[in-house]
């Protein structure tokens, strides 16, 4: 560990700090109907697809309308993967894609998760790259915004019993925040060195006189909403550690950047549209807090070298001395790496610029832990604040309890509803991970997709699921996905993690804004405190870390454990 490191840690931490308020507060007036400077686009838009502006929703009706277009996207993406061998912009006359990856990859990139179980410059066509995979980046991206800003109306209104328009939302989701963004980041991608075009593959002959085929397409259109819609799936399979994704030190800052932004600006967004700023930055404190912690930990874990091979001469020399350089770019180096992976983790974003399943055993963790956590640390655009509500939910319903009165949430007071929605919501996340993790470590068809025997092998089966049903899309890729389970159960897995637990959010969303409001008393437990920082911290550390603490210690820590008296498994 290194004071460049750190430096580099509070560089990010203070820019983030910085330009992360105006946009919360452009944000804010975007969604309250403030802003209209696209009203024509709006209109046009409207127009053509039948959509009233102007008529809102039940919490019911904003679900369907949620779950219609999510299913007809996936549909039409699954399309476009199967047929692209006679669709256009296939200069490399790529095949169809085949069933099951297709259905995999379709669920993937509708769900805002991005999991890929293939190659993918040899797999998905550029048509496929832009028109199906590109087109969910946003469109994905914008539904997370749209029903988190939903939740907030919901928390916002008084004795209402609508939450506005899920059209309207997702539209101006894209036009207003987006698509302007995107627009000037692909453009800065460019200048870096990140290629933007639709030539066939370059093939170049090498110094050792051998043939290398050098994949081209449209990559900084799709790297720059890829990270600020924390969507995550490369262009390329290395991700963002091949240079035509991320060439430069100044290109990873602003993808480490963007994979926040928007995150953490939501956090304003919340203050401002319930009228308690001093709230949003509490729930700001309590996600920096652990975004650190996280750091820190996967910092110190990858600064030390491998046990087994520390004291060899010759590796430890070439390949220790740093600390475990084991499948990370050296551009990069351990500090952005661990940066970079905390990050992309605690965020529902999965973008890597090193291979998480190389980390040393505690370094790991980190990555797998802060998905468990339920990427609500920032998280992914929108879908990172409505799961943090929902432990703010749980926290004021803990301090009711604890001082025996009814607990209120900024002058609503939660009642059972509330809680069984929000418990709900906590719920099926466990138990859809370790249901389908054990089931994949007692019958072959799991165990055939498993490297490395051992806790490590255990821990690629729970990466997996955790960060298919987390909406991640990051992989310790030793294991290999790619198989007609893998391929069903992780499709199946990312579809729950998405909806299963937007639903009941939405519900809470609709039941809130139907309650009317109390004025505070000298009893209500203030929510835009210190104390009520660490409450929420504690709670999301209990309720979450302590839910997946048996399997991360049968995993990682067995394995690091094992690691410092040299055992290995082959």
């Amino acid at each position: 560990m290194t004071a460049n490191g750190w430096l580099q840690f509070l560089v990010y931490f203070v820019v983030l700090l910085v330009c992360m308020r105006p946009l919360g507060i452009y944000m804010a007036r975007v969604f309250n109907g403030d802003y209209n400077f696209l009203r024509p686009i709006e209109n046009f838009i409207y127009r053509a697809s039948g959509v009233r502006r102007d008529e809102e929703m039940s919490w019911r009706g904003y679900a369907a309308a949620m779950l219609l277009f999510s299913f007809a996207s996936l549909v039409l993406t699954y399309l476009i993967e199967r047929l692209q061998h006679i669709l256009p912009w296939n200069p490399q006359h790529l095949p169809g894609v085949e069933a099951f990856l297709a259905w995999n990859t379709a669920a993937s990139f509708t769900t805002n998760t991005n999991w890929q179980a293939y190659t993918n410059d040899v797999t998905m066509s550029y048509f496929t790259q832009m028109a199906g995979l590109a087109y969910h980046n946003f469109f994905s991206a914008a539904v997370g915004i749209a029903v988190a800003i939903a939740l907030v109306r919901g928390i916002s209104r008084r004795e209402a019993k609508t939450i506005g328009n899920f059209w309207v939302d997702t539209t101006r989701a894209c036009l207003y925040v987006l698509l302007p963004i995107c627009i000037v980041y692909a453009l800065a991608l460019v200048s870096q060195g990140v290629i933007q075009n639709l030539h066939p593959y370059t093939v170049a002959q090498t110094l050792e006189h051998q043939t290398q085929t050098i994949a081209q397409g449209p990559v900084a259109s799709q790297e720059a909403i890829k990270m600020l819609g924390t969507n995550g799936g490369g262009f390329f399979s290395a991700n963002s550690s091949h240079p035509f994704e991320n060439p430069t030190p100044f290109s990873n800052f602003m993808e480490m950047f963007s994979i926040f932004f928007i995150g953490a600006a939501l956090t304003v967004t919340l203050g401002r549209m319930t009228g308690s700023p001093g709230h949003g930055w509490a729930v700001f404190a309590c996600m920096s807090i652990l975004f650190a912690a996280g750091f820190t930990v996967a910092y110190w874990a990858e600064s030390h070298p491998n046990p087994v091979l520390h004291g060899v001469a010759q590796q430890a020399t070439a390949q220790q001395s740093g600390g475990n350089m084991e499948g990370k770019e050296t551009r990069f180096g351990i500090a952005d790496s661990a940066l970079f992976a905390t990050i992309t983790t605690d965020a529902s974003c999965g973008a890597i610029n090193s291979w998480h399943d190389s980390f040393t055993p505690l370094g790991g963790m980190i990555p797998l832990l802060n998905i468990e956590l339920g990427e609500i640390i920032f998280g992914g655009v929108g879908s990172g604040l409505y799961g943090m509500i929902i432990f703010v939910v749980l926290s004021v319903f803990i301090a009711g309890l604890m001082v025996g009165r009814t607990p209120e949430y900024l002058g609503k007071k939660i009642e059972a509803y509330d809680v069984k929605m929000a418990m709900l919501y906590v719920l099926i996340f466990p138990l859809v991970i370790l249901t389908l993790t054990a089931f994949s470590v007692l019958y072959p068809m799991g165990l055939a997709g498993i490297t490395n025997p051992g806790p490590h092998g255990l821990s690629q089966i729970l990466y997996a699921f955790s960060s298919a049903a987390g909406n991640n899309g990051s992989a310790f890729a030793g294991l290999n996905a790619n198989t007609r389970w893998y391929n069903t159960a992780l499709g199946f897995t990312m579809l729950s993690g998405r909806f299963l637990m937007m639903i009941p959010m939405v519900a809470l969303a609709g039941n809130l804004a139907r309650k009317k409001s109390i004025p505070p008393s000298p009893g209500t437990f203030p929510v835009n405190t210190p104390l009520f920082t660490v409450l929420l911290t504690g709670v999301i550390l209990i309720v979450g870390a302590l839910t997946f603490f048996p399997a991360l210690s049968l995993g990682p820590i067995l394995e690091h454990l094992l690691l410092q008296h040299g055992t290995l498994f082959s």
